[in-house]
């Protein structure tokens, strides 16, 4: 069923886009928030498998963690991410448009690793400011 699901963010994932998120009306928990600094990432996607959050990175070792999981058959509620430099392409507004469509779909976690990419607009956008860097630089 289509809907928003529970979300447990890791430190990677920027504040302005959590509070862009619960503003929206999304459940976020945020890792910082019930863990210590340092925290490995086992213990960051165990916590979200017992809770039955998808958890949010950007931090390709927890998408290793995942992959790993369904390698060894194990089921978990979902894992959504996006590569770091990513954040540089795309605005908050249009990973919290992602996360939209993800909810809107009838199952967005058939296969629980869902990475968003940034929309053709976003790509560019980040191609036109590399271009003008290139050329006042």
């Amino acid at each position: 069923m289509p809907g928003r699901f529970p979300i447990f963010t890791d430190k990677h994932v920027q504040q302005r886009l959590v509070e862009g998120l619960r503003r929206r009306g999304w459940d976020v928990v945020r890792a910082i928030d019930r863990f210590e600094e340092g925290t490995v990432d086992d213990v960051l996607f165990e916590h979200a498998v017992k809770t039955g959050r998808v958890l949010v990175t950007n931090d390709e070792g927890i998408q290793r963690l995942g992959a790993a999981c369904l390698e060894q058959g194990r089921l978990f509620p979902g894992l959504v991410f996006w590569r770091q430099k990513d954040y540089n392409a795309m605005t908050t507004g249009e990973i919290i448009e992602a996360f939209e469509r993800l909810a809107a779909e009838e199952a967005p976690f058939a296969y629980p690793l869902r990475r968003i990419r940034p929309p053709a607009r976003a790509q560019a956008r980040e191609r036109f400011k590399r271009g003008r860097g290139k050329r006042g630089g």
